[in-house]
């Protein structure tokens, strides 16, 4: 309790800049636990779907039924991402561009495959979202809570012109608290720099099996278009 107690006593009577810095680190390191949990929510769940997905994809069932399926999924209100979601975008322009007789079995699967591609990216963009600020906090703020240091000590020994003798007791209070903006600075860049390794190597595990699934799915297209133009040929 009084260390808790004397931490608090330092934060309120550190300078106005110092304290400014600290709020700062605060309102750093709350904003990026917060980015944490939900990413690790997020990435819970693409993972998990990605496996169910998987799954119903390679049971054998039929494309135009997994199709509708996830028709029935988007009417009922649910949010359809990952690898259904790149599923959906190629089967929809596969079976588009089937129709067309002017366009060659080669024409159909590279317009599927350019429909995965963007697909894919707005996934990416999904995955990533809010690792540039988690990146961001955990390069800068060990700088902001060392300029809070260098300030409050640069305040501390100004102080020392007024005091009538310089002894270790009476810059130790100043120093004390300047050196809590450093120690913020790090307990908020710790935490978000792990986090953001993490879901980095989160992100390029799920784009390698979308790619990955891609190129299978491309090889399935393959075989039907060209059965398709075989027997309308």
């Amino acid at each position: 309790m009084e260390e808790q107690l004397s931490l608090l006593d330092l934060v309120l009577g550190a300078s106005l800049t110092v304290q400014a810095v600290m709020a700062l680190l605060l309102l750093a390191s709350m904003l990026s636990w917060y980015m944490i949990v939900n990413r690790f929510i997020y990435f819970r769940n693409a993972r998990d779907e990605m496996y169910l997905f998987e799954e119903r994809f390679w049971s054998g069932i039929d494309l135009a039924q997994l199709y509708r399926e996830g028709n029935e999924k988007a009417q009922d209100g649910q949010a359809i991402l990952g690898m259904e979601s790149i599923f959906r975008a190629g089967f929809k322009e596969f079976s588009r561009l089937a129709q067309q007789k002017e366009v060659d079995s080669d024409g159909v699967i590279e317009g599927a495959r350019r429909a995965m591609r963007v697909a894919a990216m707005r996934e990416e963009e999904r995955l990533e979202k809010h690792l540039a600020f988690l990146a961001s906090v955990g390069s800068t703020s060990p700088y902001i809570g060392l300029f809070g240091t260098v300030w409050g000590i640069m305040h501390s020994f100004r102080g020392l012109a007024n005091a009538t003798q310089a002894t270790l007791a009476t810059v130790a209070p100043g120093i004390s608290e300047a050196l809590v903006a450093t120690a913020m600075g790090l307990f908020a860049a710790i935490p978000a720099v792990l986090a953001y390794n993490r879901f980095a190597a989160r992100v390029d595990v799920l784009s390698g099996r979308y790619d990955t699934f891609m190129d299978e799915f491309s090889s399935i297209l393959y075989r039907q278009a060209y059965s398709l133009r075989s027997r309308d040929g």
